[in-house]
């Protein structure tokens, strides 16, 4: 039996959730030595660990297995098991182990006035660290993440697989934004230029399964969305297997009362205060003006 023959009956034996599948999972992650909270989709462990939860939203995660949305050691264990599972798995130094090189003293102008205190969080070239320190004109900078050198272990539930397209859509842009998004599938009939056996390019109309979404401000304005949707779209695109992502800004009007009555407002302040019959008297002697222009220069050229 060939290698490719074995792999393929692998993978048509293999039962339980495999890489590839869309998953919905409920966990919560704590240090091993201490129990500190790192991360949970559990709103109720949030507010008992005094994490401002109107900050955050707290919900079941929808990952794909194999795709790194989550630390590969909770992934292998996953993978085989079913919906309902549960499971608890330790990774070991998730965050990278902790190295005394990055403990690194500084001069104190390079952190802001409101931060030269011990414990507060800081940007200093481009790396992100802790004061642990800070006497005089010097400080003690710690660029370890903060979880360096700790063990994590991952309580989880496998709560359901996800099939829908566009849960799965919605799923995956759940992962980078904390957004609620309208969208649709459709299939649409696009012209495109194709090149026939000859080598000629010919126009033809083409089927496109599409994805729809309406895009709004709170997207808009997102600088993750800004930075990466083209990558995250592409990535949305592959997994959902369809031809393309089309992003409809939508604007239904709500907010521009009051920006049409500052404009308002604007218009009043730089007309000296005139209101609406004002300006029509503005304007019809505007016409007279140029009416009275026009006869002057038909008059100087009789002249002429």
């Amino acid at each position: 039996m060939s290698d490719e023959t074995e792999a393929d009956t692998a993978d048509e034996s293999a039962e339980g959730l495999q890489e590839g599948d869309f998953i919905e999972l409920a966990y919560t992650a704590r240090t091993v030595e201490g129990g500190e909270l790192v991360d949970t989709t559990d709103e109720e462990v949030a507010e008992e660990e005094g994490v401002d939860t109107e900050e955050q939203n707290f919900a079941p995660r929808t990952i794909i297995l194999g795709e790194g949305h989550i630390f590969e050691p909770v992934e292998e264990d996953i993978v085989g098991k079913d919906v309902g599972d549960e499971g608890s798995v330790v990774v070991d130094q998730p965050f990278g182990e902790y190295d005394e090189e990055q403990v690194r003293t500084v001069k104190s102008d390079k952190i802001p006035e409101d931060s030269r205190f011990p414990g507060a969080h800081v940007d200093i070239d481009g790396e992100h660290g802790h004061v642990e320190t800070i006497v005089g004109g010097r400080a003690r900078v710690d660029f370890n993440h903060a979880l360096a050198g700790q063990d994590v272990e991952y309580d989880y539930e496998i709560l359901g697989e996800v099939t829908d397209r566009l849960e799965k859509a919605q799923g995956l842009l759940s992962m980078y934004f904390d957004v609620d998004l309208d969208m649709h599938l459709e299939t649409d009939e696009v012209e495109e230029d194709v090149e026939n056996d000859e080598g000629e390019t010919e126009t033809e109309t083409v089927e496109k399964e599409t994805l729809y979404i309406d895009q709004n401000p709170q997207l808009q304005f997102n600088q993750q969305w800004m930075m990466g949707k083209q990558q995250i779209l592409q990535q949305v695109i592959d997994q959902l297997d369809i031809d393309r992502v089309i992003v409809q800004e939508v604007i239904d009007g709500s907010g521009m009362g009051g920006m049409m009555g500052g404009m308002g407002g604007m218009m009043g302040g730089g007309a000296g205060g005139e209101d609406l019959g004002d300006i029509e008297d503005a304007l019809e002697d505007a016409d007279v003006d140029a009416d009275e222009i026009a006869e002057e220069l038909e008059a100087e050229e009789l002249e002429e």
